[in-house]
């Protein structure tokens, strides 16, 4: 019965294809943007235990924390990247709007297809865009495009190194505000000491080692809420 109805449904003109299309990519940003707010909310969180970590002198949790907050600033910014190629998809689809009232039907479009393909490469939007591919391509505005390749480049070890170097910069800004901040006695301590834990009591070593436990279930939320 279904099937029938479908056949039955008078198909939409290139107007309202274009508009159907617009306001799915508007949705889309909003789903970008709810994840930006999520990432950025953990990131408080992370970014306060980070000066935790400082004050008792485990640098070694700290430099690790950092590197999740280093990893997910690039995340929100290549989400904010997405956003606006997702704007500019659906500002070039506007354009066709007159052009498909005048000569009724829709055009291709090159620099639709260059952001369509890039996007097909986003973990954030890469479903949504294999649907609007398909869609698109059916309807003559792109042509056949071939790309599950989903860029997974935020992680790659090529990059290990240049984010050392930005972990570095957190860390400084981060933990070295908050070691600035003790009183002179106890800062100077603290840069005597080593970062390594030394001998500690059994009710200590417990202690620490939930706090091991929260730091783990923190980077797990982070890397979660970015994903």
């Amino acid at each position: 019965m279904e099937t029938v109805k479908s056949l039955l449904r008078p198909k939409p003109n290139p107007q309202q294809l274009l508009r159907e299309w617009q306001r799915r990519l508007r949705q889309e940003c909003r789903n970008i943007e709810r994840q930006i707010r999520d990432v950025q909310k953990e990131e408080k969180n992370v970014e306060k235990a980070i000066k935790d970590a400082a004050k008792r002198n485990d640098i070694a949790s700290a430099k690790s924390l950092a590197k999740e907050v280093v990893r997910s600033r690039r995340a929100v910014n290549r989400l904010y990247e997405n956003k606006a190629q997702l704007n500019s998809i659906s500002m070039h689809l506007g354009e066709q709007v007159a052009t498909a009232r005048t000569v009724g039907h829709l055009s291709k479009s090159a620099e639709v297809m260059k952001l369509v393909n890039g996007l097909m490469k986003a973990p954030a939007v890469a479903a949504t865009m294999q649907e609007f591919s398909k869609e698109m391509t059916k309807a003559g505005v792109i042509e056949e495009m071939v790309n599950d390749a989903v860029d997974t480049a935020l992680d790659s070890e090529d990059i290990e190194e240049e984010i050392e170097e930005e972990v570095d910069k957190v860390l400084a800004a981060l933990a070295g505000e908050t070691v600035s901040q003790l009183p002179d006695a106890i800062r100077k301590e603290r840069v005597k000491q080593p970062s390594a834990v030394v001998t500690v009591g059994e009710g200590e070593a417990v202690a620490e080692g939930a706090n091991d436990e929260d730091l783990d279930e923190m980077r797990e939320r982070l890397a979660r809420v970015r994903s």
